[in-house]
């Protein structure tokens, strides 16, 4: 991406004039940055103004993931990172997704949003997007909205009939949970951690895809600015379930929080 840093007006208008000459061949399609990743440690893209940072959404229930950016929130974000216990991943063996019950349902007592009448997916849909359309007769079918995804910064302009384009993160993989002990939690505790609002992100479904069931060692959000408050919220998961994280996952979660 052209990136011109408050030179003379000529230089403006020559960056400019590059482009109009590249469009002529290419359409300048770089410059399209409706739904691009943001450059390597650039800023992101404006959140839509109500994502809230998770330092101040303990329970999940609020939308989005905003940046942690002040010296004092990264004090606390460490703090509650070296709280974490670690040891290493166990076996694979036995997982299966329905251990931690049916994909979203509403009946998982003892989170917020349960038995609401509202599938889990649908609950995050409308906790986080904007310009909600609903299903014809329906409050909880979501069929379209604009989601700023905080892991890409990116706008994404989805709709129902595109549904994978928008993916809902398990900040702690059901997965890894399962490494580091929830294989032997009860099945009510298990399909808590799958319904949690807590632990649940809409993303954009290239994003979540590429993360699988990793650790903060093995992937983080390509947007860089928001890398601390998704470590956090990873954090704020395994405080709350009781979950161990491996050493190299912890190692770098205080390194996203550094400053």
């Amino acid at each position: 991406m052209m990136r011109l840093r408050g030179g003379p007006r000529s230089a403006v208008m020559t960056g400019l004039a590059a482009c109009a000459a590249v469009t002529l061949v290419a359409g300048c399609e770089g410059l399209d940055t409706s739904g691009s990743t943001p450059e390597s440690g650039a800023p992101a893209p404006a959140p839509d103004g109500r994502s809230v940072s998770p330092l101040n959404n303990p329970d999940g229930t609020k939308p989005g993931l905003a940046p942690v950016t002040s010296d004092t929130d990264e004090a606390a974000a460490r703090k509650l990172i070296e709280s974490l216990r670690t040891k290493g991943r166990g076996p694979k063996t036995g997982y299966d997704r329905d251990e931690f019950g049916y994909a979203w349902m509403d009946t998982a007592d003892g989170v917020p949003l349960a038995r609401n009448g509202c599938d889990t997916r649908n609950d995050l849909l409308k906790r986080d997007g904007q310009s909600l359309r609903f299903r014809s007769g329906s409050d909880c079918v979501v069929v379209a909205m604009t989601l700023h995804d905080p892991y890409t910064g990116t706008t994404i302009q989805w709709r129902k009939q595109k549904a994978t384009e928008v993916q809902i993160d398990h900040v702690v993989p059901l997965s890894y949970s399962w490494q580091m002990g929830s294989s032997r939690w009860s099945e009510e505790k298990r399909k808590q951690l799958a319904n949690d609002p807590l632990n649940l992100i809409p993303a954009e479904g290239r994003a979540n895809s590429s993360k699988g069931d990793s650790g903060p060692a093995s992937w983080l959000p390509p947007s860089k600015q928001i890398r601390c408050a998704y470590v956090v919220r990873f954090a704020q998961v395994a405080v709350k379930y009781e979950l161990p994280v491996t050493a190299p996952d912890r190692q770098m979660m205080l390194k996203q929080c550094d400053g």
